[in-house]
């Protein structure tokens, strides 16, 4: 088991092509012992963005801090904080930050098979 302070990380600029004013922390990954999954936090400042994009792989999010949208191929859907997320693999999708204020989520995604 292993605890880990996202206080004592720095957040780092997403810089895909795409995605403007977004960090983010790498919070569990392989490098603390995780061999499926992935936990990062990201922080979108307001107007901020990440890429439209589609994977193969599911992911979920939980907003915790702020408001914003998600941009999907059926239109865009209001998020808040408090909202769970699940986005099903190749589901076009982009978080966008609507609001005033910083817009914190934790987003898990699968890590590929090692080997």
């Amino acid at each position: 088991m292993k605890v880990i302070s996202s206080y004592d990380m720095t957040g780092q600029p997403v810089a895909e092509e795409g995605a403007s004013d977004v960090s983010i922390r790498w919070l569990i990954s392989r490098p603390e012992g995780a061999p499926n999954f992935a936990m990062r936090l990201f922080e979108l400042a307001p107007g901020g963005y990440t890429p439209l994009h589609t994977h193969a792989w599911e992911h979920e999010a939980f907003i915790l801090e702020g408001a914003g949208e998600i941009t999907t191929a059926a239109g865009p859907v209001a998020v808040t904080a408090g909202d769970a997320v699940y986005v099903a693999p190749e589901d076009l999708h982009q978080f966008r930050n609507a609001g005033d204020a910083v817009m914190k989520m934790l987003c898990m995604i699968p890590l590929p098979k090692e080997g």
